[in-house]
């Protein structure tokens, strides 16, 4: 438990880990004979800013060393992205700027080399539209995955930071690999306010510079209905022109969902795409357990009625998004 407590780390709030510390390695406790007054008998258990434990890791050994490391590499990982900032006097033009190394894009070898452009499942979307892209899919006999690196994957892991140069230095090798894919989410979600906020690029230059070198691959993004990319409701006009040129600007799939399965916020979201011209794939956020009928609200009759109300709106296709990993 002592070592579990040590390595555990919360960031951002407050936590009694180094309470529990104090407990478990106080002598008294460790002992095992201890009463419920145990802590109103030492009350040094509480004092955790001056603590101190006896661990073979120095930096684990005394709260006010951890995450020393950690600020450290975040602080110059920061100033190699954004540069020192110049609210706090830095004169970017005597600085000079890290040199970030050069990584040579992978190579395309063999017969691969040659086939770029000429396939590809969205070349059968394009020919053909959404309507007949998704009765393809229907009668496709083999799986067809959608990749989410480019999205979701380092949205999960990386906080959304990977740029848009190390993207764009393996677009063709992913153009090729991916070719036979349903499609590629690489877009929406917290890609657009993270690629402004934190990473000082333009969104839309990032989805038209991969568009033409992934010529072959349907893009995805992932559209929160009524709020768009964005974490508050916004007009409809907002959210029809966003989705107008989203398309236009590459986008081909718009996976559409709310948290909560709000049918008016998920309708807006459906009608939107779907004007634009795009594939809409209608999303729902799954919880529970359908095959225990104690669980109350999200039952399996509950999930068939929000599928079939998504497909009465017009959906071209049905996704379960199981962001907690239950189903």
């Amino acid at each position: 438990m002592k070592r579990t407590l040590q390595e555990c780390r919360i960031r951002g709030v407050k936590t009694n880990i180094p309470f529990l510390l104090n407990v478990l390695s106080h002598p008294v406790f460790e002992t095992g004979i201890v009463t419920t007054s145990f802590i109103d008998e030492n009350p040094d258990l509480k004092k955790t800013s001056t603590s101190t434990w006896d661990f073979a890791s120095e930096e684990q050994a005394d709260p006010r060393k951890l995450f020393a490391t950690e600020r450290l590499v975040r602080y110059i990982a920061n100033l190699a992205v954004n540069g020192h900032p110049a609210e706090l006097g830095a004169d970017a033009s005597k600085i000079e700027k890290p040199s970030t190394g050069y990584v040579a894009p992978p190579k395309i070898l063999g017969e691969a080399a040659n086939n770029s452009g000429e396939g590809g499942m969205r070349h059968i979307l394009l020919e053909k539209g959404p309507e007949e892209y998704s009765k393809f899919v229907r009668e496709h006999k083999g799986l067809l995955v959608t990749d989410t690196t480019w999205r979701d994957a380092h949205q999960s892991l990386f906080a959304t930071r990977v740029r848009t140069q190390e993207l764009l230095k393996c677009a063709e090798f992913t153009n090729i690999a991916l070719a036979n894919a349903f499609s590629m989410e690489m877009w929406g979600g917290a890609t657009f306010d993270v690629a402004m906020r934190f990473l000082h690029e333009c969104p839309w230059e990032r989805l038209e510079k991969l568009r033409v070198l992934v010529p072959d691959v349907p893009f995805q993004m992932l559209l929160r209905g009524a709020n768009a990319v964005g974490y508050t409701n916004y007009p409809d006009n907002v959210v029809y022109k966003f989705c107008d040129q989203a398309h236009k600007s590459g986008i081909d799939v718009f996976r559409v969902f709310d948290s909560l399965n709000y049918i008016e916020n998920l309708k807006l979201g459906v009608d939107a795409a779907g004007k634009s011209g795009g594939f809409v794939e209608g999303a729902m956020s799954y919880t529970g357990d359908v095959a225990d009928p104690n669980k109350g609200k999200y039952s399996l009759e509950y999930y068939l009625n929000l599928a079939g109300e998504l497909v009465e709106m017009g959906v071209h296709s049905l996704a379960i998004k199981d962001m907690a990993g239950v189903f």
